[in-house]
């Protein structure tokens, strides 16, 4: 679930997976914001790269099990401006970006970057207020992986497809089999965050290029919180005085952002591309897990056979995915 998640972790290396934001990694695989995680990265370096994959997923995933049971207090909308304000401070304290030499069309770029990446997280957290974690992540999918696939003609990638809206016609709030009893709106909301995301990868591609390292993330990420503010003091009220609940709201954005960042980076550094991105595809999966364990939210069979029929697709759409030329 993405703030920030890489903009296109799932199929490729070129950016890292941001639940959370668009970070180009250099030739050698060292950006100054890894560095500056230190000990973090130190400790991410002593598990083997698969574990560091499974642990980024899993703790973007126990970050929003969190955020959920903040949606009392706070409210969804509160829940994702505490998310989205203490990653912008957190990062922007670890890369204190020069914002001199760049041009009016590069900050306009940044600056739709970053309200994609506060709508893409805005939706998904309304959606989360309404349906299972594992449904929400499930049918956010669906950007990414409409990406990979987008404009391809190889069958294969015609397979992945169909098989992804399957599983996407299994969630439609029908009630066909009777144990999915999805709310719509949460259905149609996870969906449109699905959408933000798929902007989310090609902005985050033109905000690398016209901004080195972190830059153009922490700008994406004032941006989006500064839009946010409206929303989430109206839903999070005075609740977001509470040192609790600040505290817990930072928990969120470092296990969201922070932590999976770092450990993503180092997998990156010795695994290939088509494996990191077959384990990303497990996201479903271990969001419908972490749910299940964490908020108690069982699931049906029609949802269980959903969100692996996507995962398949995703795992598929990576790991045969056409070389570039």
């Amino acid at each position: 679930m993405p703030a920030p998640r890489s903009g296109n972790a799932l199929f490729g290396a070129s950016a890292i997976h941001a639940n959370d934001g668009g970070i180009e990694i250099p030739p050698n695989g060292k950006p100054a914001t890894v560095r500056s995680l230190g000990r973090l990265n130190d400790t991410a370096g002593a598990f083997p790269p698969t574990g560091l994959v499974l642990l980024s997923i899993g703790s973007v995933q126990l970050g929003a099990a969190i955020a959920k049971g903040l949606f009392d207090e706070l409210g969804p909308t509160g829940t994702v401006f505490l998310r989205i304000g203490f990653a912008a401070l957190v990062l922007l304290v670890l890369w204190r970006p020069s914002l001199k030499g760049y041009t009016r069309s590069d900050y306009l770029v940044a600056a739709l970057f970053g309200l994609v990446l506060g709508a893409m997280n805005l939706t998904l957290y309304l959606a989360l207020d309404r349906i299972p974690l594992g449904v929400a992540v499930t049918l956010e999918f669906v950007g990414p992986l409409g990406v990979a696939v987008a404009g391809s003609r190889r069958l294969m990638d015609l397979i992945w497809a169909v098989l992804a809206a399957a599983g996407i016609l299994l969630l439609a709030p029908l009630n066909i089999l009777g144990d999915a009893n999805l709310d719509p709106v949460g259905v149609a909301l996870a969906l449109l965050a699905g959408l933000f995301w798929a902007s989310y990868i090609l902005l985050s591609a033109r905000t690398g290029n016209a901004f080195p390292g972190g830059t153009g993330l922490v700008i994406a990420l004032c941006v989006a919180t500064v839009a946010l503010v409206p929303v989430g003091i109206s839903g999070g009220g005075t609740a977001l005085l509470d040192p609790g609940l600040l505290l817990a709201g930072f928990a969120v954005a470092m296990l969201s952002s922070a932590i999976p960042y770092s450990f993503e980076l180092e997998a990156l550094r010795k695994l290939p591309a088509r494996v990191f991105g077959v384990l990303m595809s497990l996201e479903p999966a271990v969001a419908a897990l972490i749910g299940f364990v964490v908020l108690g939210e069982r699931l049906g069979g029609r949802v269980i056979a959903a969100i692996l029929l996507v995962t398949v697709a995703a795992a598929g759409a990576s790991r045969f995915r056409e070389k570039p030329g």
